[in-house]
């Protein structure tokens, strides 16, 4: 098949690199000359674990292009893709699908021949009826299907979720289009993920449906760590414990900061402002959002608190910028709320992550920058991980004590035992857990 990708971020670079895989011909464009400049010379503008060798393997096969030019991958193409950014809109928080609008009447200026379009951006319920209004519109004699097939990436393992899916939702109004998709997922389909095929609508809404479950899995999760705190009692028990459960699950039950990123906090609000639009409010989401929201800075207070109460002149250093670990984005991380309130209260902050420095520095002003964990926490007051980054699970304590003005580290992750750290001297926070268990 050959392949249009229209807007190589994310969702789009790795879609398109994973389909070139699978042996189709892709083409992944974007109007950023740059971003294109630096993908054809083998420069990856995001990090995410293999993508560049796989790029590289799929260029030199020939499989793989990337071009500014609309008109000519598009009428060469059987499937265009639409993978453009769906941002909250300032203002409001609804979707923001002028980029999606856009792409539907660039496309519909140069499509030849039947060609699928797919909307692979996450786009409100109802976005692809517009969709194909735009492109009859600006195109009366184009002959396309338009269909919804939403993405289910995480990042850092955006490549795995990507060729050994959970699922494929395909949403579609156009029985030809069923024949074209089913030929596109084809190697996945061998290898029995399920292509789910649903009205286009439908797909729509699966999508913001499955984040906002999964945004509400963790918050939920949050409010028992905070329960646990208050009566004694541990919440990585009380995960596995529900966790076990089948209809539970043990996945996004694990208690920190909040979530963060670049799907849960827009999308969350993106379903709650359509839900509201439609007069069928979704109030679990709505109160998701808002716990959310508070509980990110709530942990910087956490901090203040496990430093004494007064931060004022303490320099204080943090560890894992980005919102999760295997990742450079920064987007809605909840570091950044904790840093703020740091800094509120009068402390000196500095950091590290080891992959979203550069990202972080356009974010976070007035903190400093180390090169390593233990630069960060030389002369700090107290340590703080906020992101679970694998190179954090084997600190050396010991080091770490003989560089730091203050033994104090605050855990939000979880990722120690509270006689391992004690037991060189600090004084150690965790989230949800009872300071006065030795087991943990």
């Amino acid at each position: 098949m050959r392949i249009t990708m229209i807007g190589s971020g994310y969702v789009g670079l790795v879609s398109g690199v994973c389909f070139a895989d699978f042996g189709h011909d892709v083409i992944c464009v974007d109007k950023d000359a740059s971003k294109i400049a630096a993908l054809q010379h083998g420069e990856i503008p995001i990090f995410e674990p293999g993508l560049e060798q796989l790029v590289a393997d799929n260029v030199r096969a020939g499989r793989l292009s990337f071009t500014t030019d609309v008109e000519t991958s598009v009428a060469a193409s059987d499937v265009v893709f639409i993978a453009v950014g769906t941002p909250s809109r300032r203002g409001d928080g609804h979707a923001d699908l002028s980029y999606v609008y856009a792409a539907a009447r660039e496309i519909a200026e140069h499509v030849k021949d039947f060609t699928v379009i797919v909307t692979k951006s996450t786009v409100p319920v109802g976005t692809g009826d517009e969709v194909e209004r735009i492109i009859r519109e600006t195109n009366p004699q184009a002959d396309v299907a338009v269909v919804s097939n939403p993405e289910f990436l995480r990042e850092g393992a955006a490549i795995e979720d990507f060729k050994r899916p959970d699922r494929i939702v395909i949403g579609l109004n156009d029985d030809r289009a069923r024949g074209v998709m089913t030929e596109v997922y084809r190697p996945l389909y061998l290898n029995q993920a399920p292509l789910l095929f649903t009205a286009r609508r439908t797909s729509e809404l699966i999508k913001y449906a499955a984040n906002a479950f999964l945004a509400m899995k963790i918050t939920f999760i949050n409010e028992m760590s905070d329960l646990c705190e208050k009566v004694g009692a541990n919440v990585q028990e009380v995960s596995r414990g529900i966790g076990l459960d089948g209809r539970i699950g043990s996945k996004f039950l694990h208690a920190g900061p909040g979530y963060g990123g670049s799907c849960f906090p827009k999308d969350t609000l993106a379903l709650a402002k359509t839900a509201q639009d439609f007069d069928s409010p979704v109030r679990l989401i709505e109160t998701t959002i808002s716990i959310n929201d508070n509980r990110k800075r709530a942990m910087g207070r956490k901090v203040i608190a496990a430093m004494g109460g007064d931060i004022r002149g303490k320099t204080i250093a943090v560890l894992g910028l980005t919102f999760k670990p295997n990742t450079d984005d920064m987007r809605d991380s909840p570091a950044i709320s904790v840093i703020q309130a740091l800094q509120d209260a009068g402390a000196t902050v500095t950091g590290y992550d080891p992959e979203g420095m550069d990202n972080a520095r356009l974010l976070i002003d007035n903190i400093a920058y180390a090169d390593d964990a233990y630069a960060a926490a030389r002369g700090a007051d107290a340590l703080v991980i906020v992101t679970e980054w694998n190179q954090f699970r084997a600190l050396d304590f010991a080091r770490l004590k003989s560089v730091m003005n203050a033994p104090v580290l605050v855990d939000l992750r979880n990722i120690y035992r509270h006689d391992e750290v004690t037991k060189h001297g600090f004084a150690y926070t965790s989230v949800g857990r009872p300071s006065n268990d030795a087991t943990l």
